[in-house]
């Protein structure tokens, strides 16, 4: 994963921060259930499957919607270059015409799968992972870390030395909730990555982004405070200090964050939450 996905991760970290510490709706995700028509592999996250977000995913779209919709369907079973542009059309269908993102990214994945490149691979599932870090629905997020991690291994089988494939692969653990018997197998080679480099900020804001959902906020708050010293206008990272000082009591510091954040948003709307959130802690 090239400088420009993780770009697009950190985008999206910023929106999940603004939802998780400020209550804005950003960026709300219709449901989503996926189509039959495509093989489905089977991965940890039992508790959604594809057929379940696909059903949903029909219900929020129209009956013309639903009748165009079945003729792509009839299409996607059939092999070789037939199959390829069915599933071409189920993807555009999904993100274009009904605009729901979880089918899109199914068929999305199953595209990049059969082309088999580290470059389709990589474009699959940085999308699927720049969601899951925003959706707010945990079924939803174990159900992207899972599709996440089937295309992130495939990337690793190509090219091992992937760092951001296995940074990205760590956040479907850590944040996905994929494997939760043992974490530490997948948080390691993370860790190992920023330790030997810790220029790589991808791998810091994982890492920090996991230790403040496990409540170690300490930890957490090391990390970030890399990214703010090497990036000191990182709104994820200014927002993600000021609530992990604000949850582990340190008001003061807290305070000196959520003002540090104030001054990098322009939304007057933000603005105020965070002028709120200051008064309270004062």
């Amino acid at each position: 994963m090239q400088r420009n996905q993780i770009i697009l991760i950190a985008s999206a970290l910023v929106l999940l921060v603004l939802i998780l510490t400020i209550g804005k709706e950003v960026n709300p995700n219709k449901k989503v259930t996926v189509p039959t028509a495509a093989k489905e592999e089977k991965h940890d996250h039992s508790e959604l499957s594809f057929s379940q977000i696909l059903n949903k995913a029909k219900e929020n779209i129209s009956a013309t919607q639903n009748q165009k919709l079945s003729l792509i369907e009839n299409l996607a079973g059939k092999p070789g270059d037939a199959q390829i542009h069915s599933l071409h059309q189920l993807a555009k269908f999904w993100r274009d015409s009904a605009k729901i993102f979880e089918p899109y990214a199914f068929y999305n994945a199953q595209i990049a799968k059969l082309e088999n490149s580290e470059k389709s691979l990589t474009f699959a599932a940085q999308q699927i992972i720049d969601n899951m870090l925003v959706n707010s629905n945990p079924s939803i997020q174990h159900w992207m870390a899972g599709e996440a991690e089937v295309l992130l291994n495939k990337i690793l089988s190509i090219n091992p030395k992937n760092d951001s494939a296995t940074i990205a692969l760590g956040a479907c653990y850590m944040l996905g909730g994929l494997h939760n018997d043992q974490p530490m197998q997948f948080i390691l080679p993370v860790r190992e990555i920023a330790n030997k480099n810790p220029d790589n900020l991808y791998a810091q804001q994982i890492l920090g982004l996991g230790g403040r959902k496990s409540g170690q906020y300490e930890k957490a708050i090391e990390r970030f405070l890399i990214i703010a010293k090497a990036e000191p206008t990182n709104i994820n990272a200014t927002i993600n200090l000021a609530e992990c000082y604000e949850l582990s009591n340190k008001k003061k510091e807290a305070v000196e964050w959520y003002n540090k954040t104030k001054s990098l948003v322009k939304d007057q709307a933000i603005k105020k939450e965070i002028e709120k959130r200051v008064i309270a802690l004062q």
